[in-house]
């Protein structure tokens, strides 16, 4: 497989079956519920696919308006799809190799982590750690067969590294291949709210992941 970017990522999220935000393709007929807020994304096929436009948390009329905006400017070459806005309470990425699995994790938006480069914390996991068995993982494990933590070792739950790594279990299964030829795979996560149109969360916390890129 060529390396991934934002619009194969999608597709993959998608199929492979951890959880994710549940996108569809923005077109000229799409009606969005007015009862909620709206993210709106651009994925091109190729070439540069950072820092692409968006609407993030945004009305129903506006997300329709920026929707065919960005369909009118990328036609051709990609799409543009949509999703329900979430309150995301900590977030992060997950960094894959196939000598280690690390996690970063920052309070509230990913955009803290990789727009202001803020983190809680760092965890390093090396592969021969992990003997598949998530479940014996915590960040109170540092040193313990290699395993290293820079930051607050709180900031993370012991059930919420459990849960990351079998996704990323789950990741390294699908990806075994090109991990084995020295590729990384590297995903974007949150634990998210849905949320009402006063942008306050509405019901139980979840685990949602909205990016995969295969490098």
């Amino acid at each position: 497989m060529v390396s991934m970017n934002k619009y194969m990522g999608f597709y993959e999220l998608r199929a492979i079956g951890i959880p994710t935000v549940p996108w569809q393709r923005f077109d000229e007929d799409t009606v969005l519920d007015g009862r909620l807020l709206w993210t709106i994304r651009v994925a091109v096929e190729g070439g540069n696919d950072l820092n692409l436009p968006r609407a993030v948390g945004v009305c129903a009329d506006e997300a329709v308006q920026k929707g065919r905006e960005f369909m009118k400017e990328y036609a051709g070459r990609g799409m543009v799809i949509y999703y329900p806005y979430f309150i995301a309470q900590k977030s992060g990425v997950l960094d894959i190799n196939n000598g280690r699995t690390v996690i970063e994790a920052v309070e509230r938006d990913l955009w803290n982590l990789v727009t202001n480069g803020k983190r809680n914390v760092t965890a390093v996991f090396p592969s021969g750690s992990l003997n598949g068995a998530a479940e014996r993982m915590e960040l109170g494990s540092t040193g313990l067969n290699g395993i290293q933590v820079i930051g607050d070792e709180s900031f993370l739950s012991m059930e919420e590294i459990q849960e990351l790594l079998k996704n990323s279990a789950v990741l390294r299964g699908r990806f075994r291949d090109e991990l084995n030829e020295g590729k990384s795979i590297l995903t974007e996560w949150s634990y998210a709210y849905s949320t009402d149109m006063g942008h306050e969360p509405e019901g139980d916390r979840y685990l949602v992941f909205y990016e995969l890129r295969l490098l």
